[in-house]
């Protein structure tokens, strides 16, 4: 779409041109605008929309209509975020910038460098070939044993990494549909699945995401009371799995495999899998450094002297021990998808311009008040609503951290238990279905090149539809049987 305004002036694209100046104008008309009413909540404190704040919804606005329709590389739009914030005086240039190599960037970095290296050394096509050897020939089953291993490892392991990990995976059992590179319904169901259940996945545990060691903070801070690592893992899990099926047969619907079956793909996937004859060294070393990270990061959460350790450290060593042993060279950079990365770097910025600038916190209170007096029901869901709105444009750790102070302040005026609060809110913070920037392996499973940013925003409104549906289900019905208090006694 980006090319589109080369050649005679027959040759250009309006579509694009349209696209280009929404985002523009759509920025102009936000930041020139006259101030905006203060939002105020239930205690009547004021919380004013500043220049800077206003400044950051326009580059907001000027980026989610850009990012959607990819009027440039989504790489590019981040770019311009950092520069929007510098020229209009909207953060410092040296703080938009600095986000840009922020930790969670790093790690998204260190998790696809996994990837390349599972896939030079082989592993990926040993661990394709043996699973495909498992699952059989039909589409619909190669779809949920692929999702099942996706979800199943994100209660181990950051869903970056499991994304990152699984991408060069599906890339080889893509290979063998036999369309070569082109997309088809059943490459955009493999990836763009892959990317859903993943955070449908990293819901369980705390070890998926740090998203839940955050909102658990909150909770105990202001409602002084604490949540067990076993505790979320018992009301999460059967959310996080009953997610993972329905995308399932999401997928089957909407992108339902051109071939039911792949004739002889049992028997070919067994040959490949003996022509690669036994492990490498390289195929070793690599195995161990990686679990060795994993292991470490796991660890985390049981072991208190291991706590002090950045996630992002750990993980950085392994990509720093690929290139000592000898499995990458300095030729692999190249291979970085570095569009990808630049394209969480702007997340980052945003997010983090919207947080600092208060623009966040003014659209939060703004929201919730305007449930206030609602049913207990609607006001549970009003949260997990804008958490899972927010959570696509800025990082789902920010989202959870406006939401959730005001939403505990506002719940006892309304009889709702802060703990449903809390579980139906990281709900839907684990699943931005809409926008790349929601999350890691949304934009890794966007390197495929299986399906446009249009297609992804497009189809993730029924998925998201489906999990306002799902969270329902838990909030009335499920987690009361299960035992959760969602009224406070009266």
């Amino acid at each position: 779409m980006s090319d589109g305004v080369a050649g005679t002036p027959s040759q250009i694209n309006w579509k694009w041109l349209v696209f280009l100046f929404s985002g523009i104008i759509l920025f102009v008309v936000v930041y020139y605008s006259p101030t905006w009413p203060d939002a105020i909540d239930p205690m009547g404190k004021h919380f004013e929309l500043s220049r800077e704040g206003k400044g950051a919804l326009a580059v907001f606005l000027l980026a989610g209509t850009w990012w959607v329709f990819e009027v440039v590389p989504i790489g590019v739009t981040s770019l311009a975020i950092g520069v929007l914030q510098a020229l209009f005086l909207i953060r410092p240039a040296k703080v938009a910038f600095k986000d840009f190599m922020d930790p969670s960037v790093m790690f998204i970095f260190a998790s696809i460098v996994i990837g390349l290296v599972f896939t030079k050394t082989g592993l990926t096509r040993r661990l394709a070939y043996k699973m495909l050897a498992i699952v059989g020939e039909k589409t619909s089953m190669i779809y949920l044993g692929c999702f099942v291993v996706t979800a199943a490892l994100t209660h181990i392991m950051a869903h970056t990494a499991v994304a990152a990990t699984i991408y060069p995976l599906l890339l080889a059992i893509y290979s063998l549909y036999g369309e070569g590179d082109k997309p088809t319904k059943f490459g955009k169901g493999l990836f763009i699945g892959m990317a859903y259940v993943a955070g449908a996945g990293s819901i369980v545990t705390l070890l998926g995401a740090a998203r839940g060691a955050v909102a658990l903070g909150f909770y105990t801070d202001i409602v002084g009371e604490t949540i067990s690592f076993f505790e979320l893992t018992y009301y999460m899990f059967p959310v996080g799995w009953l997610m993972t099926f329905l995308l399932w047969g999401f997928f089957m619907i909407f992108f339902k495999p051109e071939k039911a079956t792949i004739p002889g793909l049992r028997e070919k996937a067994k040959r490949l899998y003996s022509e690669l004859g036994p492990l490498t060294r390289k195929e070793i070393v690599a195995t161990a450094i990686v679990m060795a990270c994993i292991v470490t990061m796991s660890l985390r959460s049981f072991i208190p002297a291991l706590q002090p350790l950045d996630k992002t450290g750990i993980i950085l060593i392994s990509t720093i021990l690929f290139f000592i042993t000898g499995i990458l060279d300095i030729d692999d950079l190249e291979s970085v998808p570095w569009n990808i990365i630049l394209l969480f770097a702007g997340a980052m910025s945003i997010g983090f311009c919207l947080w600092e600038t208060g623009a966040a916190k003014w659209l939060a209170v703004n929201w919730l008040t305007m449930f206030q007096k609602a049913n207990w029901f609607v006001f549970t869901m009003s949260i997990a609503f804008f958490v899972m709105m927010m959570t696509n444009f800025i990082m789902n750790v920010a989202a959870i951290a406006i939401s959730l102070p005001v939403a505990f302040v506002i719940a006892p005026y309304l009889g709702v238990a802060a703990e449903v609060i809390l579980f139906a809110a990281l709900v839907t913070a684990g699943m931005p279905f809409l926008l790349l920037v929601g999350a890691a392996p949304n934009a890794i499973a966007y390197d495929s090149k299986q399906f446009t940013t249009g297609e992804f925003f497009l189809y993730g409104i029924p998925a998201s539809i489906m999990l306002m549906v799902v969270v329902g289900f838990a909030v009335y019905v499920l987690w009361p049987l299960m035992g959760m208090s969602v009224t406070l006694p009266v």
